[in-house]
């Protein structure tokens, strides 16, 4: 018989806050044609981007996180001290090591919690959502700490013409914490390694270390119809399979928070999925751009400032991207 004692975590998690922050540098896609042959018009019909947000040099990923988390941790009514874990997603730190989670609990206050990183592209939101919710019901931690957060900017080749117009920068985060009902529904996450190179980088960090200098910088590069046919029509299934786990129908869903990756992949994706009029779809891509593991959060956040979503509405929301890999769960928003 085993001697380790029961865990005394909550029976339930839920999102109890959530806070942004994009750079206030606001690009056009003027800026965008300065670098490549193509038009505002053809960037609009095939991503529906109009703008995105660049951070300064002063605006790091550390610094873009501390200040969402603040928001966060204001909008849950959390003390920096009570958090127990944080959790960062992102592809953009280009520091090894140490992970930037211990910096930005330090820099927000936190006393000695768990801190670390964690990479999946596009669905590091859903992947650190879930981990910070077994980390509240077995007790680990009472409150955690979800950022995602990227610097896609510093990853763009701006003479990509199937690229250099996607990618843009921010922070989204939010506080988990315990719940007396369930309020994060079990996720439906996986990877299909076998597609890993249709999103990569375009030069791994040590070939990039020994060529010479004219090499240039890595970059994301992807295979546009590849990617978008995976998205539409796999994705969509996640996505139901999703609402399957939480016991819901489309029908039952105030919101959907889809990935920001494109306005054409949303579009088909609510087709796909038949989701009813009622429901509220985020499109925070058109002024935002594809924000990576930060877009989930960045979205909710708008819709919930802009009261197109309010409190205690049911969200779908899902991820996906480089791996390939997928994250999708049903929430309440806090």
């Amino acid at each position: 018989m085993s001697k380790i004692k029961p865990a005394k975590g909550s029976p339930y998690a839920r999102i109890l806050g959530v806070g942004g922050y994009r750079p206030t540098r606001v690009v056009s896609n003027e800026v965008i044609l300065e670098t490549i042959d193509s038009s505002d018009e053809w960037i609009r019909s095939r991503s529906g981007i109009a703008t995105r947000h660049w951070a300064s040099p002063q605006e790091t990923v550390a610094a873009m996180s501390v200040e969402a988390s603040g928001k966060a941790l204001a909008d849950a009514g959390v003390a920096p001290e009570q958090i127990g874990a944080v959790i960062v997603s992102t592809v953009s730190h280009f520091k090894q090591t140490p992970a930037v989670a211990t910096e930005i609990a330090h820099r927000i206050g936190a006393v000695k919690p768990a801190a670390f990183d964690i990479s999946a592209g596009c669905a590091g939101f859903g992947y650190g959502l879930t981990l910070a919710k077994g980390l509240v019901i077995e007790g680990s931690a009472q409150y955690v700490l979800v950022i995602g957060v990227e610097r896609l900017s510093d990853l763009t080749d701006l003479e990509d013409r199937a690229t250099a117009f996607l990618f843009g920068d921010g922070a989204g985060a939010v506080v988990v914490g315990p719940s007396d009902e369930p309020a994060i529904g079990p996720t439906v996450w996986g990877s299909e390694g076998d597609k890993s190179e249709t999103i990569k980088q375009t030069v791994p960090w040590d070939e990039y270390r020994s060529t010479d200098s004219e090499q240039k910088f890595p970059a994301i590069t992807q295979e546009g119809q590849a990617v978008f046919r995976w998205a539409v029509f796999e994705m969509a299934k996640v996505a139901q399979q999703a609402l399957d786990a939480a016991g819901i129908t489309a029908e039952d869903l105030d919101v959907f928070i889809p990935h920001q990756a494109n306005m054409r992949i949303i579009d088909s994706m609510v087709k796909t999925l038949k989701l009813p009029e009622h429901v509220t779809v985020a499109r925070d891509v058109e002024t935002t751009g594809n924000t990576s593991a930060a877009s989930i959060p960045l979205a909710m956040e708008r819709l919930l400032a802009t009261g197109a979503a309010k409190s205690g509405d049911t969200a779908l929301v899902i991820g996906f991207g480089a791996g390939l890999v997928y994250a999708a769960t049903v929430v309440t928003l806090p």
